[in-house]
C-alpha cells in the first residue's frame, strides 16, 4: 500500500456528527416520508413537488457534469488507441450484461407466471391511460434512434437534456482534444476546472437531497400504498426479488472475480442507494456516483466515460423488467406467445432498452415499443402496470446506478486504469470521502 494512503489512514479525522451526515439525513427522510404516507395519503400525495424539483435541480445540472467529465477523461488519454480499446471492451461489457438482463427476465417470466390466473378482457382496459406512452413509443425505430444520437447544434443537447446526444457532443470534443497531445493543455486545463466547478455545484445541490427524497417516497406510499397493489403484488415481488438475485449472483460474482467485495462496494455507495431509492430516478444518484468511484481509483479517464455511457446501454434493471413485463402482459390477457414470438420481444428489446434512455417514464415507453412487434399483445394492456410502474422504478434504477458504478472499477482494471491499493483502502474505511466536497486532482481528504 502506497505511503499516502497509510499516512492518511493514521491522521484520520474525527467522525462527522450524525446530522452532518447525507446517508443518515436520507434514510430519516425515507422513513418519515413512508410514515406520512401511510398515516396521511392526501397530504403525503401533495409532497410530490418537493421530489420533483429535487431531481430537476439535478437533471439541470448533469448535461454539463456529463459534458465536463466526458471530455475531461478522454482528452487526458492523448491517445485514439487508449479511447478506443476502453470503448470496444466496454461495448461488450455492456452488451453481455443487458443482454444476460434481458434473458433472465424472460426465463422467470416463464417460470414465476406473474400474470397466469388474470383472465383480463383487453376490451375492458382502458387504452387512453397508454396512448401518450404509445406516442413516445413510434418515435423508436431504428432509424429514429440512430438520428437522435446527432442533435441539430450543440446547445440543443443541453437545452433538450437528450443524455445520447450530450455524450455524442462530449465524445466528439474529447476525442479532439485527446489528438490535440501537448497543445492542448491549456484545454484541458479549463476542462478540468470547469469539472471541479459544476461538481461544486452538484455539492451544494445535494444537501437538498433529503426533501427531495422525503417528498418522494411519502407521494410514492401515499399515491401507491402497498393496499393498492391487489392483484399486481405477485409480479411486483417476483420483480424484486429478480433483482436481488442478479444483484448478488450476477454482480457479485463480477466484482469478486474483480478483486473486491460487493458488500463493501455497496456501502461506499450508500448515500447514493438512499437517494435513487428515495425518488426512483438514477439520475439522482449519477453525480455523487461519478465522484466516489474517481476517489475510489478508478482514473477519470474511465469514470469520464464509462459511466454516462453505461447510463445508456448498461440498463440492468430496465431489462429485467422489460422482458417480464411483456410476458405478464400476455398472461394476464391469456395471450398465447410461440417460441419464435418470445425471441422477436428479446431481440427488439435489445434496441429498445438503450433508445428511450433520458426520456421521462423512460423503461415504459421502452415496454410499450417492444410489445409492438408482437400485434397480439394488446398494448392496452399495460394499463395493468401503469399505476404501480413507480414502485417497480425503484428497483430498476438502483439496478441501473450500481451496474454503472460496477462498470467503472471493473473495466479500469481489466485496462490497467485502477489503482487497486487506493480501492481496497477506501473499501476498507481508510481512506474517507468527504460528502460531495470534490476535489479533483487534489489529495483525498481522511
Amino acid at each position: 500500500m502506497s505511503v499516502s494512503i497509510a499516512a492518511g489512514a493514521g491522521a484520520r479525522r474525527k467522525s462527522k456528527p450524525l446530522y452532518k451526515d447525507l446517508s443518515i439525513l436520507v434514510l430519516v427522510a425515507i422513513v418519515l416520508g413512508t410514515l406520512l404516507g401511510a398515516a396521511d395519503p392526501s397530504l403525503a400525495i401533495a409532497m410530490q413537488p418537493l421530489g420533483t424539483v429535487f431531481i430537476k435541480m439535478i437533471r439541470c445540472v448533469i448535461g454539463l457534469v456529463i459534458f465536463f467529465t466526458v471530455v475531461s477523461g478522454i482528452g487526458s488519454m492523448q491517445s485514439m488507441g487508449r479511447v478506443g480499446r476502453l470503448g470496444g471492451v466496454a461495448l461488450v461489457y455492456f452488451l453481455a450484461l443487458s443482454t444476460l438482463a434481458l434473458l433472465v427476465g424472460l426465463a422467470v417470466g416463464n417460470l414465476a407466471q406473474p400474470g397466469a390466473g388474470f383472465n383480463v378482457d383487453p376490451a375492458s382496459l382502458d387504452a387512453k391511460a397508454v396512448a401518450a406512452y404509445a406516442g413516445e413509443a413510434r418515435k423508436m425505430g431504428v432509424v429514429e434512434f440512430l438520428m437522435n444520437i446527432v442533435p441539430n447544434t450543440v446547445l440543443e443537447a443541453f437545452v433538450k437534456g437528450d443524455i445520447l446526444a450530450v455524450i455524442f457532443v462530449s465524445v466528439l470534443f474529447g476525442c479532439v482534444l485527446a489528438r490535440m497531445g501537448e497543445s492542448g493543455r491549456l484545454m484541458r486545463e479549463f476542462v478540468d476546472a470547469g469539472a471541479k466547478w459544476v461538481f461544486g455545484a452538484i455539492n451544494v445541490l445535494m444537501w437538498a437531497a433529503p426533501l427531495g427524497v422525503f417528498g418522494a417516497m411519502a407521494f410514492t406510499v401515499g399515491r401507491f400504498g402497498i393496499a393498492s397493489l391487489g392483484p399486481l403484488v405477485k409480479l411486483v415481488v417476483v420483480f424484486y426479488l429478480t433483482n436481488i438475485a442478479f444483484l448478488v449472483v450476477v454482480f457479485g460474482a463480477i466484482a469478486a472475480l474483480s478483486g473486491f467485495s460487493l458488500v463493501k462496494f455497496l456501502v461506499y455507495l450508500k448515500e447514493e442507494i438512499l437517494i435513487v431509492f428515495g425518488t426512483s430516478s438514477s439520475d439522482a444518484g449519477l453525480p455523487g456516483l461519478m465522484a466516489k468511484l474517481e476517489h475510489l481509483g478508478c482514473t477519470k479517464s474511465v469514470v469520464g466515460f464509462i459511466v454516462p455511457t453505461s447510463y445508456i446501454f448498461n440498463t440492468v434493471g430496465s431489462c429485467i423488467y422489460m422482458t417480464m413485463a411483456a410476458l405478464f402482459v400476455a398472461q394476464a390477457t391469456n395471450t398465447e406467445l410461440t417460441f419464435m414470438q418470445q425471441v422477436a420481444i428479446f431481440a427488439v428489446a435489445i434496441l429498445t432498452s438503450k433508445g428511450a434512455s433520458g426520456v421521462t417514464g423512460a423503461s415504459f415507453i421502452a415496454l410499450v415499443a417492444t410489445l409492438a412487434i408482437v400485434p397480439t399483445i394488446p398494448v392496452a394492456g399495460m394499463a395493468l402496470i401503469l399505476g404501480i410502474d413507480r414502485i417497480m422504478s425503484e428497483a430498476r434504477a438502483l439496478m441501473n446506478m450500481i451496474g454503472s458504478g460496477l462498470a467503472a472499477p471493473v473495466l479500469a482494471r481489466l485496462q490497467g486504469e485502477l489503482d487497486v491499493d487506493r480501492m481496497h483502502a477506501v473499501l476498507d474505511g481508510e481512506l474517507k470521502f468527504a460528502d460531495y466536497r470534490v476535489e479533483r486532482n487534489a489529495s483525498p481528504q481522511v
